[in-house]
């Protein structure tokens, strides 16, 4: 096996700079420069540079390697092809707690990264239930609802988008309850899983098609966060709702002039047969305030609107609820993942409008117009119990189409410790 890199920080001055992560080596040992603010992102970016010079093997020592410092190190070194080790430092507790960080994101990175061809929706549904049974043991239970069966539940949406395609949509529905059986259900978690979106009759070009193997981001992500949740003493009863398909052309796919009948009554015109992120979340959504939860969290790689808005260094959060954005901003800077709030106010539900149905799922244009990542999340907040807290998280930056100064392609896992601790810690 390889010797392992040697990696230590220091504050100390460089002897040659090499841009802004600043490096120098002596044998088999780096020493990463740290100068002024913004450290993490000064780590992230050297362990890219490390990775991108063929070091395979990292070993982390010395002063300075804080749990934080250590993650951010691994998610610059980490690459989707396999054959890359880190050896951590520190206490006990700081090793185990990455040590379950590294197991929630290779499962969401394993799942995201996958091919479409390999990932169908039952298949996501069945790898991601299974996962959390694996961690929850006698706790979880879980069902997945598939093919026609979605439509005799009434969860129409998941049944149009995935209908166009040979194989079946699916809902996963699983509860973890350490509680007994009739605890209430502390939160609600929805993820969109479209296992690969072509975009259906608004078809995609190829170029914004080859990457969306990744559209079944939210799903891994969510369940990668209640997953590391479970590992970190989880002691409360959760339920986990994915809505799982493929967005394909044929004869049986769902066409722009339809118009769904939702459970709860609002109908609603496709416009945009690519705007199918927030048709199947409105099932889920459904079903997450059918449960009572106080609190509803959804995460979805829904809009380029929001890429558009706030980078691929931040995911995008949207709720009316001033203090669910407060929490998730302060939990996010706790385990140094980034997330920017967009506006979402009541007339939001009204941007997408329609002539023959309460709304369309978009506005008739490309990219749903200005402002797209708010009207989306109007739309989705019309499947929301009324009295419930809800936050919506469009995944602006789960996904890297080609290697940059902080990731290498492919998924990323960012906001996957943001939502572990929200579902662990929020009342």
């Amino acid at each position: 096996m390889t010797q392992a890199m040697r990696v230590t920080l220091t504050q100390e001055a460089p002897a040659a700079h090499w841009g802004k992560a600043d490096i120098t080596f002596e044998g088999n040992l780096a020493r990463i420069h740290l100068q002024g603010a913004d450290v993490l992102r000064q780590i992230q970016m050297a362990a890219r540079k490390l990775r991108s010079q063929g070091i395979a093997s990292a070993a982390l020592e010395g002063e300075g390697w804080d749990l934080n410092r250590q993650w951010v190190f691994a998610q610059g070194f980490v690459t989707a092809k396999a054959g890359w080790d880190i050896s951590w430092t520190g206490d006990e507790a700081t090793q185990s707690e990455l040590a379950s960080r590294m197991e929630a994101a290779r499962f969401v990175r394993q799942l995201t990264n996958e091919t479409p061809e390999n990932l169908s929706p039952v298949k996501l549904a069945t790898q991601a239930g299974h996962w959390i049974k694996e961690l929850g043991g006698d706790k979880v239970s879980f069902r997945i609802i598939e093919g026609e069966q979605l439509l005799e539940e009434q969860w129409i949406g998941i049944h149009a988008v995935g209908r166009g395609s040979e194989r079946p949509p699916a809902m996963l529905e699983l509860d973890y309850n350490p509680l007994g059986a009739d605890a209430p259900v502390s939160v609600a978690l929805v993820g969109k899983g479209i296992t690969f979106d072509s975009g259906g009759y608004s078809l995609k070009a190829s170029e914004g098609m080859l990457n969306m193997k990744c559209d079944m981001g939210g799903a891994a992500t969510i369940t990668g966060a209640l997953g590391l949740a479970i590992k970190n003493g989880l002691n409360k009863r959760v339920k986990l709702f994915l809505c799982c398909a493929e967005n394909l052309v044929s004869g049986r796919a769902y066409k722009l002039g339809d118009i769904l009948t939702y459970k709860n009554g609002v109908t609603v015109e496709v416009v945009n047969t690519d705007a199918e992120g927030r048709l199947v979340l409105a099932d889920g959504l459904q079903a997450a305030s059918a449960t009572g939860a106080p609190l509803i969290i959804d995460a979805a790689t829904l809009t380029g609107a929001a890429v558009m808005a706030v980078g691929g260094n931040y995911n995008a959060i949207f709720s009316p609820d001033e203090a669910v954005i407060a929490l998730t901003r302060e939990k996010a800077r706790s385990v140094a993942e980034r997330v920017w709030p967009l506006p979402l106010d009541p007339w939001h539900k009204d941007m997408c409008p329609s002539a023959y149905a309460d709304t369309a799922n978009s506005r008739p244009v490309k990219g749903g117009g200005a402002g797209g990542a708010s009207n989306a999340a109007g739309f989705l907040w019309r499947f929301v119990r009324d009295d419930a807290k809800w936050l919506h998280m469009d995944l602006a930056g789960s996904f890297e189409d080609s290697a940059g100064a902080l990731w290498a392609a492919g998924a990323t896992t960012h906001g996957v410790l943001t939502l572990a601790a929200l579902i662990k810690d929020a009342d």
